[in-house]
């Protein structure tokens, strides 16, 4: 009787242990992936919410650029990790669009998203030598004049400000190919280009054209947002002017391969909602002009889930989805 007790009081603290040793996470260092090369927004705001995330779990939370195919390898290297919390990810809103271009078969259901942590809506912006002070007024000229007279840019060829000009047009009763979209690196040589007369429009987040908007060299006319966005809040919604009801942002999150340990990740979920309320995070958005939102867990994943089913019916239409 002694010995049956005496292996029960064992296997007892074994149990307790075990319990205690699982409760443990994190132990070691975290590994945090930006899919974006280093300098840039995305690549900002993993690194200040890396040190916010360190002061909350106890262990350094090392940030790793991983850039390449268009976002595809960084995304790849955050889904394909051990699902032990260990390695974590800044994922775009580019893992909604990579599958329909046929860059990848990743999608959103191969990450556990833990929460999105930005939301920079789209604009209409032009030069402030293009003579527009409205969206209505430069919609009326555009449906005035032949396919292809107005172009744009802002992103490479089927990259998200693409998609948001292809359904902003569409929900005008225009083809989404109606302006002709000019690929470049990015808003800023987009915003370039527009100032220096090389196209008409610039589709992309109001907060990338900040510097432009302040110097009177670029006039904002539309946010693609349900409501005004608090940092611009003299430029109306797309649907107060011409009564489109197209909605498209940019959006940030932090996500880890699918299948988590739920205790892991509930600890992460937490460390990054402290992390986001963070003085030191809330006050660098605001002063670079980038949008704030959150939204963890299941309700982060079906706005990812929503905007992946409606790019990929913009895309087929507009020609940019994979046949």
């Amino acid at each position: 009787m002694h010995f049956i007790k005496t292996i029960v009081a064992v296997g007892g603290l074994m149990a307790m242990t075990g319990a205690a040793w699982a409760q443990e996470y994190p132990e070691r260092p975290i590994q945090m992936i930006v899919p974006w090369g280093a300098g840039g927004g995305t690549d900002a705001v993993g690194r200040l919410l890396g040190a916010e995330i360190q002061k909350e779990l106890g262990v350094p939370v090392n940030v790793v650029n991983r850039t390449g195919g268009s976002g595809v390898v960084g995304h790849s290297a955050i889904a394909n990790a051990d699902p032990d919390g260990y390695t974590i990810g800044i994922m775009t809103i580019e893992v909604d669009m990579m599958h329909w271009q046929g860059l990848t078969d990743l999608t959103y259901e191969d990450f556990d998203v833990l929460a999105i942590v930005n939301s920079d809506p789209g604009g209409v912006m032009v030069s402030a030598d293009a003579g527009y002070d409205s969206v209505e007024a430069l919609l009326e000229k555009i449906k005035s004049e032949p396919a292809g007279t107005f172009k744009a840019s802002g992103t490479g060829q089927g990259g998200i400000w693409h998609v948001g000009l292809a359904g902003w047009l569409l929900s005008e009763g225009l083809a989404p190919d109606h302006v002709t979209f000019v690929p470049s690196q990015g808003a800023a040589p987009g915003l370039t280009d527009m100032v220096a007369g090389g196209v008409d429009i610039v589709p992309s987040s109001l907060a990338e054209g900040r510097s432009m908007i302040d110097a009177k060299r670029v006039v904002p006319l539309a946010t693609m947002s349900p409501d005004r966005q608090d940092a611009f809040p003299d430029v109306p919604t797309l649907a107060e002017t011409t009564g489109s009801d197209w909605n498209v942002a940019v959006w940030r999150s932090v996500a880890a391969p699918a299948g988590l340990p739920e205790d892991v990740k509930v600890k992460l979920m937490d460390a990054i909602e402290t992390a986001y309320h963070s003085d030191a995070y809330q006050d660098f958005m605001k002063d670079r002009g980038f949008g704030l939102r959150w939204a963890k867990g299941d309700d982060a994943t079906a706005i990812v889930a929503a905007d992946d089913a409606v790019f990929g019916e913009v895309m087929t239409k507009a020609g940019l989805a994979a046949q």
